[in-house]
């Protein structure tokens, strides 16, 4: 995510019993699309999804162990709240089990994957009022064609075959980890993935807000320039500005002089205070500064406490070493998410590869009837 050199993030490279593709016969209101809408992270979820794999050719023989374990001890925390279902290739599975055995609440299902990054390989799950969920493919293309993804573009059938849900391929390219939604009709999304044409040639801020609208329940999007080029995603939104609730927005700043971070997320925090979301309401935004002081320090470390992951009643976020810093981003997730454990975890293994917590985890929401 961070990083000026494009970060070790995994040459990447299905669809399940839809296989619908939006923009050619299926018109969202014809197929029922418009009456799905994709959650805000923090409702509750069936499960959240992982992907098992670092390889030695992606990582580094030295790294690769480390990002291992930092996957199994994100695993092992969320599997406290709630169930983990887990891809793995089937000769990393004996590691995987090393790390996992003996904890409940974990699923490991066998699956030829490239890279760890589920956030942005797999699907995108939506829920309608009856209850029902669908998952929406985003034609996961490796970042814009940084790397290979021939494996990883088939992430998303599988999980939607797995979970027993009916799958609807977009005709966008994008990943997850560029979606922020608050679950009542607002989606905040970088242009700089979004709009890039290594994803989306051609392709107007017009028609890709029809198509994310109809796919996702979506009345307004919120666009934010990002910034691509600088890190392998191109600017994803979950590490500039997440939802902590409807009306509620986090925002990453960086103070250092020398971040190209530092003017990017100053221009979306202005955007962000100028905001409405969907129902008219002017944002709260409350700001999260990076850490000053890090344990690592190459190019690609991915230092930032915005790309938290919500679970069932806890929320995970980094801790970099920086005590003033990482204090302060517990105190502030505590406030905003009241009756959640807040749990803080090392991952600087994961977070050498460019991503984080959020990165490396996809919720699939309860199917719950709406009242």
């Amino acid at each position: 995510m961070r990083g000026g050199s494009f970060p070790n993030r995994g040459p990447s490279g299905g669809q399940g019993s839809c296989r619908q593709r939006m923009g050619s016969t299926c018109a969202p209101e014809a197929s029922g699309m418009a009456s799905f809408r994709m959650p805000e992270e923090s409702e509750g979820h069936a499960a959240t999804w992982m992907v098992f794999r670092a390889s030695k050719g992606i990582w580094g023989a030295d790294l690769a162990p480390y990002v291992e374990k930092d996957l199994g001890q994100i695993a092992r925390a969320i599997a406290k709240y709630e169930p983990v279902r887990i891809l793995v290739s089937p000769k990393d599975r004996p590691r995987l089990s090393r790390l996992v055995d003996g904890v409940g609440n974990i699923e490991v299902f066998e699956a030829e994957v490239d890279d760890l990054w589920v956030r942005d390989t797999g699907p995108v799950f939506t829920v309608n009022e009856a209850g029902e969920l669908r998952a929406v493919k985003f034609n996961f293309n490796g970042w814009g064609n940084k790397q290979a993804h021939s494996l990883d573009k088939r992430v998303a059938e599988t999980i939607a075959d797995l979970a027993g849900v009916e799958l609807v391929t977009s005709s966008l390219v994008l990943e997850g980890g560029g979606l922020e939604v608050d679950g009542e009709g607002t989606a905040i999304i970088t242009e700089s993935c979004v709009l890039n044409r290594n994803r989306n040639p051609g392709v107007t801020r017009d028609s890709a807000e029809s198509e994310l609208k109809a796919l996702l329940g979506l009345h307004k999007i919120i666009w934010l320039p990002g910034i691509a080029g600088k890190d392998i995603t191109d600017g994803h939104t979950d590490f500039y500005a997440r939802f902590a609730k409807p009306g509620v927005v986090v925002a990453g700043i960086d103070s250092d002089p020398a971040s190209f971070d530092k003017a990017v997320m100053e221009s979306h925090l202005a955007l962000l205070q100028e905001a409405t979301d969907a129902k008219g309401r002017a944002l709260e935004v409350v700001t999260l500064p990076v850490p000053s002081k890090v344990r690592r320090k190459s190019e690609d470390f991915a230092a930032g406490y915005v790309n938290f992951y919500v679970a069932n009643g806890a929320v995970l976020v980094p801790q970099f070493g920086d005590p003033a810093a990482d204090a302060h981003a517990l105190r502030t997730l505590q406030m905003l998410f009241p009756g959640r454990v807040v749990e803080q975890l090392n991952i600087d293994n994961v977070a050498e590869g460019g991503g984080g917590i959020h990165c490396v985890t996809q919720q699939q929401p309860k199917a719950i009837p709406a009242p």
